[in-house]
């Protein structure tokens, strides 16, 4: 029996999550950016984060459902944090993936009672337009209508040579399933990255931070999460990892990331 997507609903939006482990400590996921719904793979994230789901019950949530033109990652994060109120979420572990990583930095720093700590994979506090061009090439082919070449062009550029060979297949297959839909709703949250910047607003943190980075990140460049970096390392809760030779989704592709995750987690 597969992982149940759950929808929960505010005043302003609804929006999906699911959510597994049996532990009694909370880590919430926030992914990035993507074609189509990560909700659909729901087993597969539970599957990946099966070693931490003693300690853990894990949630991750989906953007809101209804987008409005405009939607900025600080819209996706105060209306994220608007479903941690409504769930009663306080003093998570939180990890942010790229996108989600934009967000979870807003979360940390507007609201700072929900984040106990803060897990940073491939992520930018501040997106300049030379981090800007490979999404704006994904935000064309999507205005184009070209279902496989888009798939191509993000797999290409999240993932090594080597991977982006092996999933190829894989993608195209996905490809034939986007709809109109997916491509408005991909469109939306691709150029809500665009001019974000919280660079001087991370000294406001308040929660122990782990920045997890890529030197051959072709999507955000590893210079994002140095910057990142320069301004928190000052601080005796932050720590740094930068991966070799796994791309922009090392946290699907490097091997030991769960761990290590994991490790900074359980740290007093």
């Amino acid at each position: 029996m597969g992982i149940p997507i759950e929808k929960l609903h505010t005043d302003r939006f609804s929006m999906d999550f699911f959510r597994f482990g049996t532990g009694d400590k909370t880590l919430v996921i926030l992914p990035g950016l993507s074609v189509q719904s990560v909700m659909g793979a729901a087993d597969a994230v539970a599957e990946a984060y099966r070693s931490l789901t003693d300690r853990y019950t894990i949630y991750l949530f989906d953007r809101r459902a209804e987008l409005p033109p405009g939607y900025s990652v600080r819209d996706m994060a105060r209306d994220t944090a608007e479903a941690f109120q409504a769930l009663g979420l306080q003093k998570v572990s939180l990890f942010g993936a790229s996108q989600g990583g934009m967000m979870a930095l807003v979360i940390a720093v507007e609201y700072p009672e929900l984040v106990g700590k803060l897990v940073l994979g491939s992520t930018s506090a501040h997106v300049k337009d030379e981090q800007y061009r490979v999404i704006e090439e994904w935000v064309r082919l999507a205005r184009a209508g070209d279902r496989e070449g888009l798939y191509l062009a993000f797999g290409r550029e999240i993932y090594p040579s080597a991977v982006f060979d092996q999933y190829r297949e894989a993608l195209l297959a996905a490809a034939g399933t986007v709809t109109d839909a997916d491509l408005r709703r991909f469109i939306i949250l691709a150029e809500g990255t665009r001019d974000f910047d919280i660079v001087s607003d991370l000294d406001k943190i308040q929660c122990p931070v782990l920045a997890l980075g890529v030197f051959e990140d072709s999507v955000l460049d590893s210079d994002a999460t140095m910057e990142i970096a320069e301004k928190l390392d000052d601080r005796r809760d932050f720590r740094l990892y930068m991966y070799t030779g796994y791309g922009h989704a090392a946290f699907d592709t490097a091997p030991d990331y769960k761990q290590r995750i994991l490790r900074f987690l359980e740290q007093p």
